[in-house]
């Protein structure tokens, strides 16, 4: 199915409450993807080659993706931002978009979602500019097996990446992995310990249809409890105690798995914790709280969405007679608030079900989407 562009008609939600939509959830954490192209071609994201690239014109500049998050936070009641891509580190002004939103908000948390390639370079500069943390995308520590997930042997700068960035100080550092069945879904309980060793949060990602290629099936997948049972060879998980709040990941808390130790588990210290985000099979659309802007500046209230909203062309287009600056902040408010107030239940649809015979993938892949 097609991405749409609908005309929009006012959202009757109060505008004091933000991005609420007909189910009464509010959006407050602000993702704005930075670019559609990415430096890998990760087989759960992205075709080998062919992929068509947006004009740079098309592009939200610097000033535009500050102006929004402007909106967002003085109109909307947004709490957080994450950069995505693509691979946001390709924009070379990366640096004076953190720091251009960090001057206009002090205390907003700003992260990126990145593969961590050029990281290393850059990590220090993204600190002082004003990012609080990221999430780095890595699926295995193996070489060949990163290289044939990823179509390019990056490892060594991925890892580079990750420790220059603990070394800035952009922690917590979040790593997110995908398991893909028979290739490094064996992977789980090492890279846990890995990641535990070097005080780094790991999340696992169910697989979702959001491929280029649309070869997901919902049989190939790894699901949830699949890496939980992996995890449980090797540690004890317990839920972790804290609200979830609203957050993709369940999170649970780990313990070392010792052999004829009759202590109970509950009483060994714990170790860290693991998230998993299981978008597939245990779906946590009810309490979703995000708002999705396109590279291009597109509001996209689901991940499944098949419909979309321009924020930059009333960015662009001149103001009015007699029309001031702030009455355009409130129109771009108003078509935000009501792209967000028909976001649909889940998936996409009235109901949740990425396996569902009436699930439609959407036309746009994950990289083009923004995470």
């Amino acid at each position: 199915m097609p991405t749409v562009r609908t005309r929009l008609e006012p959202s009757p939600a109060d505008p004091a409450r933000g991005l609420v939509d007909r189910f009464g959830r509010r959006a407050t954490d602000l993702r704005i993807s930075l670019t559609d192209k990415c430096n890998l071609r990760c087989t759960y994201c992205m075709p080998a080659e062919g992929m068509q690239w947006l004009p740079q014109k098309d592009l939200l500049t610097a000033a535009e993706i500050q102006h929004l998050v402007r909106v967002g936070v003085e109109h909307l009641g947004v709490r957080e931002l994450r950069l995505t891509g693509g691979e946001p580190l390709i924009r070379a002004d990366l640096e004076q978009i953190i720091a251009g939103v960090r001057s206009d908000h002090a205390q907003l948390p700003i992260s990126i979602t990145t593969n961590a390639i050029g990281l290393a370079d850059r990590a220090a500069g993204l600190s002082q500019a004003g990012l609080t943390r990221l999430n780095v995308s890595l699926d295995t520590l193996n070489p060949e097996t990163f290289k044939q997930l990823a179509r390019r042997d990056r490892l060594k700068d991925v890892l580079g990446g990750v420790e220059a960035a603990v070394v800035a100080g952009l922690t917590p550092v979040k790593l997110n992995a995908v398991l893909m069945r028979g290739v490094n879904d064996h992977e789980a309980p090492d890279l846990l310990t890995w990641a535990l060793a070097r005080g780094l949060s790991l999340r696992f990602i169910e697989q979702m249809p959001l491929d280029a290629d649309h070869g997901w099936t919902r049989d190939g997948m790894v699901t949830a409890q699949e890496i939980r049972d992996a995890l449980s060879t090797q540690f004890h998980l317990t839920p972790h105690p804290a609200d979830r709040d609203g957050a993709p990941a369940e999170l649970w808390d780990v313990r070392e798995r010792t052999q004829d130790d009759p202590t109970p588990a509950e009483s060994l210290p714990v170790l860290g914790t693991v998230g998993i985000i299981a978008s597939v099979t245990e779906p946590f659309c009810g309490d979703c709280k995000r708002t999705r802007i396109t590279a291009e500046g597109e509001v996209r209230s689901c991940l499944f969405s098949h419909q979309e909203f321009s924020l930059r062309d009333l960015l662009r287009e001149p103001l009015g007679s007699g029309e001031t600056g702030e009455q355009r902040d409130r129109a771009i408010a108003d078509r935000w608030r009501a792209a967000m107030w028909i976001k649909p239940a889940a998936h996409g649809m009235d109901h949740v079900g990425l396996d569902s015979a009436d699930f439609v993938q959407p036309e746009r892949s994950m990289s083009a989407i923004g995470g």
